[in-house]
């Protein structure tokens, strides 16, 4: 399992958190996001899910990791 944290832009608010966590646990992927911080902490199985899948997942939620 792999956790590692990133910065997330453009969320707002609550529920663009809301949204990314749940598109990433569609995923495959445990996600914890901070709209606050402008952090998305996550943990996956590198063996299941590549980390691209993970931003790829942002980007299509409409924001963009760093």
């Amino acid at each position: 399992m792999i956790k590692t944290t990133y910065k997330v832009l453009g969320m707002h608010c609550t529920s663009c958190s809301l949204l990314i966590e749940s598109d990433l646990e569609d995923a495959g992927v445990k996600a914890v996001c901070s709209y606050v911080k402008e952090t998305l902490e996550v943990e996956y199985d590198e063996k299941k899910v590549m980390e691209v899948t993970i931003f790829k997942t942002v980007r299509a939620s409409g924001y963009e990791v760093v």
